[in-house]
């Protein structure tokens, strides 16, 4: 079986996940319908506003608060702050947060006489649900950041980058070009590449099919240019089910119908930044920053010095000249970057600069994890693992372990037993062929294998044992490639280690000669152009993607870390020559097939397995609802499906305007031109207020109920740090204590809201970037959705209105 890497290690799962969500035709209480969200009962109107996070503990306990009004039948409408803490599980495939077993822990309402606001407590209480949903960008974009996790040791050495001014196309080949014969002729074909490459050894000339057209060059590195005449045998290639896709072009059409691309070659992982003729660029406001606006790629000036700036796999590149030479900058880029407008259409590589509040939400995003509840019998008895010939071993360096060379999986052997990391799941066996058995537990060693390392992504992957005899797996983002990167001013997201592993190539005694390629950083084998997806952590593919046995036309691709996407109008990804719909992810071994209009399957082994729309061995969004191949699903996963007792239903800015809870438990909102305060039924201006208040007089003890956890401590306190300060909550504290003369000022307050209006603002943005993507829609960067800079549906750059490369 000849194995073939798609080389963007996310491919699989981005396309699987894709028509995942087409098909879950946004599942009730799988999507976030917006904020604030009211409901009606027994005449009662109930509206909440956005919660706003104040901790998530290990990312399952979360404690929040959020504005409230509450307007009883027959009533007075009533406003104020409630406090709540649940517990939550992420459904990775919609990119929702469930919050199961609410539970109120505070209700402030300041305006109210104490006998009125045990009534409205009661009458709140009242209203809360088993379960409450929001979209897991908005959660993000809330969650106080702390430190960020000190970044691996990755190789930033540049890759070879190469210009183009005109249709090119990067023929790249995994290492020393190993050449096989194809049966039947005097031909042979190149093994370690995506492209379906010829040689002849009649007239020593290499051959590729290019669109519909051929070319032709006596090297691989030299002077390609089309060709209608091919060598006689090549007739008989399509006869041949491994490349009977290519009977569409042999013999060459009379009219090729296209431009002839420059070719340029690459052994090694490459990129190409592809501009349509002379570069042009656009001025950022209020920065002294220019930028591409006539390429895929990711091109910057820095006007000052006239210095080039570019962004792939999450790292950024610089020279004095686009030709180089390259050196990493990613740690000392211009201050400018992070100035750069939310309006900018050139925003969303905000989350690929170091210090930014989208660079914070992408790394936190990151540390996310995904947990499936394996059952251990079911799991095990799926399991295959496949060698090309007899198992082979390389030591892992400085460690006493050994990986297998031979095989698309992750199987470790540490001492005499052998590890198998499966689409997430952990496995052993004495024997490197199996049978496997589910493990209950990890050596700790193999969290010690370095980054330098092939199989280094396994680390992220840990599996413990519950008492019902069930075993718990769970990843984060460093299992699908997309690494914490440190630097001075902060961290961000990086795809891939950036090391280069050489495949291993194999030729067997009969078929095809195959090899197994390692998930590379840069690069991949495209007509028109490799782009990385904008911000860090998604490949994707526009117009025609050639592989041995077929093309990609168009495609989409989706980042989770940064909300950024590209998509086509269809997918048509071979693998081999099984079928004309699948993918692979070198990274996890992960497989993903689809035909037009049905739900995706995954590789579990050799069997397929699918459930629904979603499957724990899908890579990126796995959640696994249901039970698939032995994997039942988190609670996440199926709470997502149940309905949301406070509204499924966002209403529009009501009269009271977008509201925030103060930590000093009263509402604000922001009017554009200053916050207001919500006192004693109506709203008063506070920015015109002298910058000290007198804050003891804005409640008292008898004017909060609830435990006396949500009571908090704040003596001497001067501001509340949500970076890094904790809140004092002692028991029966009785209210906010201010004595002390310290207390929290009006400054430090507006601050505060101010960033959590920012939070808001960019939660939902990307929110609905992800949302758009699901729907096939656009957003304001991609034009019909497909932009350079991030975007849905059909238009842009990489959309199905995109431009022909």
């Amino acid at each position: 079986m000849k194995i073939t890497s798609l080389i963007v290690f996310a491919a699989s799962a981005l396309l699987a996940s894709d028509l995942a969500a087409k098909s879950s035709n946004a599942t009730s209480g799988s999507t976030d319908p917006g904020w604030p969200r009211e409901r009606y009962q027994d005449g009662t109107r109930l509206i909440i506003y956005q919660p706003q996070v104040d901790d998530w503990k290990n990312f399952q306990e979360l404690t929040w608060r959020m504005a409230v009004s509450l307007t009883p039948k027959s009533g007075k409408e009533a406003v104020g702050v409630v406090e709540m803490k649940g517990n939550t599980d992420v459904d990775n495939v919609s990119k929702v947060v469930v919050i199961t077993n609410p539970q109120v822990t505070g209700t402030y309402f300041p305006s109210l006489d104490q006998a009125t606001k045990e009534k409205v407590d009661q009458l709140f209480k009242s209203f809360v649900p088993s379960t409450l949903s929001i979209s897991l960008h908005r959660l993000i974009a809330s969650v106080p950041k702390q430190e960020a996790p000190a970044g691996v040791q990755l190789n930033n050495d540049p890759p070879k980058i190469f210009v183009g001014y005109r249709p090119s196309i990067l023929l790249s080949v995994d290492g020393e070009p190993v050449l096989s014969e194809v049966p039947k002729t005097n031909l042979k074909f190149v093994v370690n590449t995506q492209w379906p490459l010829f040689f002849d050894g009649e007239n020593s000339s290499y051959y590729i099919p290019v669109g519909q057209q051929w070319l032709t060059a006596n090297s691989l590195d030299g002077q390609w240019s089309p060709t209608k005449k091919l060598p006689r045998d090549m007739s008989k290639v399509p006869e041949d089910k491994q490349w009977s896709a290519l009977k569409k072009i042999i013999p060459p059409p009379a009219k090729s119908g296209g431009v002839t691309p420059a070719v340029f070659y690459s052994d090694k992982p490459a990129e190409v930044i592809l501009f349509e003729g002379q570069p042009v660029y656009a001025q950022i406001p209020d920065t002294q920053l220019t930028y591409a606006t006539n390429t895929n790629s990711v091109v910057f000036v820095f006007t000052p010095t006239q210095q080039f700036y570019y962004l792939t796999a999450g790292r950024w590149f610089s020279a004095m000249d686009l030709q180089g030479p390259w050196t990493y900058a990613t740690s000392n880029l211009p201050a400018d970057f992070a100035k750069i407008p939310a309006s900018s259409p050139a925003s969303a590589i905000l989350a690929s600069v170091p210090g930014t509040d989208a660079a914070k939400d992408a790394v936190l995003l990151a540390q996310v994890p995904t947990t499936m509840t394996v059952k251990p019998d079911e799991a095990q008895a799926k399991v295959k693992v496949e060698y090309g010939g007899d198992p082979k071993f390389e030591p892992i360096k400085g460690t006493s372990m050994a990986y297998a060379t031979n095989t698309q999986d992750k199987v470790i052997k540490v001492g005499d037993v052998y590890y198998l990391c499966l689409q997430g799941v952990w496995f052993m066996s004495p024997n490197p062929q199996g049978p496997w058995t589910t493990a209950k537990s990890i050596p700790q060693e193999i969290y010690t294998i370095p980054p330098s390392s092939p199989v280094y992504n396994v680390t992220y992957v840990t599996q413990s044992t519950n008492p019902d005899g069930t075993v718990q797996s769970s990843y984060t983002a460093g299992y699908l490639g997309a690494f914490v990167l440190g630097a001075a001013t902060g961290a961000i997201i990086a795809s891939g280690s950036g090391y280069y592993y050489p495949p291993y190539v194999y030729h067997p005694a009969y078929g095809y000669a195959g090899y197994y390629p390692y998930a590379a950083t840069y690069g991949g084998a495209y007509y028109g152009t490799a782009h990385y997806n904008s911000a860090t952590g998604a490949y994707g593919w526009s117009q025609t993607a050639y592989g041995p046995y077929g093309s990609a036309t168009r495609g989409a691709a989706y980042n989770p870390y940064t909300g950024t996407a590209a998509r086509g109008a269809t997918v048509s990804t071979p693998y081999g020559s099984r079928s004309a719909a699948q993918a692979y992810n070198p990274y996890t071994g992960a497989y993903a097939q689809t035909r037009q209009g049905s739900n995706p399957t995954a590789q579990w082994g050799s069997s397929y397995v699918s459930k629904g729309n979603q499957s724990a061995t899908m890579g990126h969004y796995s959640t696994a609802n249901g039970t698939v191949a032995g994997i039942s699903g988190s609670q996440g996963g199926k709470a997502a499906g149940a309905s949301t007792a406070w509204g499924n239903t966002a209403v529009g800015k009501t009269s009271s305007g977008n509201m925030y809870a103060g930590h000093d438990g009263n509402v604000y909102k922001n009017t554009g031109n200053g916050w207001q305060k919500y006192d004693n039924g109506g709203w008063n201006s506070v920015d015109k207020a002298s910058s000290s208040p007198n804050w003891s007089g804005a409640e008292n003890a008898q004017q909060r109920s609830g435990s006396g956890e949500a009571n908090t401590n704040r003596a001497n306190q001067g501001g509340y740090n949500r970076g890094s300060q904790e809140t004092s909550r002692p028991s029966g504290s009785g209210g906010y204590n201010r004595s002390g003369g310290g207390g929290d000022s009006w400054a430090s307050q507006r601050d505060d809201l101010q960033r959590e209006s920012q939070n808001r603002s960019r939660g939902g943005e990307q929110s609905q970037r992800f949302q758009d993507f699901q729907r096939g829609g656009g957003d304001r960067f991609g034009g019909g959705g497909g932009g350079r800079w991030g975007g849905g549906g059909g238009g842009g750059f990489h959309g199905g209105g995109g431009r022909r490369r």
